[in-house]
């Protein structure tokens, strides 16, 4: 698909450079470029969230399902020692 975008003269130059460098069309390196900061950007967010999710104590039914799966565990280790 076909865009126009506006950038300053100076990035243009730098990209278009880039992409002579590394064997791209201009198109090229601005796709390739998006993706590569789309998918960091999914990184951080997926990161931020499992900071957010793991950052406070757990709720009651946390450490309910935390006690038993402890629970569990200790009665495994016992039954095969």
């Amino acid at each position: 698909m076909k865009t126009a975008i506006s950038l300053d003269d100076h990035l243009l130059k730098q990209a278009d450079q880039t992409a002579q460098q590394m064997g791209l069309s201009r198109s090229g390196l601005f796709a390739l470029a998006l993706q590569d900061y789309l998918r960091r950007r999914r990184q951080q967010e997926v990161a931020e969230q499992l900071n957010r999710v793991y950052s406070g104590k757990p709720d009651l039914a946390g450490r309910r399902t935390t006690a038993r799966m402890k629970a569990k565990f200790r009665r495994t280790i016992k039954e095969r020692w």
